[in-house]
């Protein structure tokens, strides 16, 4: 009896599991449509610019963290 409960709730788990790479392989389709669609809106010379302007914010966004962990508080 209690192999039976474990077997459905695993099958009923896959299941859901199923359901939501459905919906995550979906859901990328849409993001990568409309990124497709603001590149061809914005053109090519402001899209790399924008990629551009991204890649440094990232930059200086790991810079920060990698500072803050290389401070050691000091000790009273």
């Amino acid at each position: 009896m209690a192999q039976n409960k474990l077997k459905l709730k695993v099958e009923s788990l896959t299941q859901i599991v199923k359901r939501l790479i459905k919906e995550l392989q979906i859901t990328t389709n849409l993001a990568q449509g409309v990124l497709t669609a603001f590149q061809l809106h914005l053109g090519e010379e402001e899209w790399n610019k924008l990629i551009e302007e991204l890649r440094d914010k990232e930059k200086r966004i790991i810079e920060e963290v990698e500072e803050k962990k290389l401070e050691i508080p000091e000790e009273k």
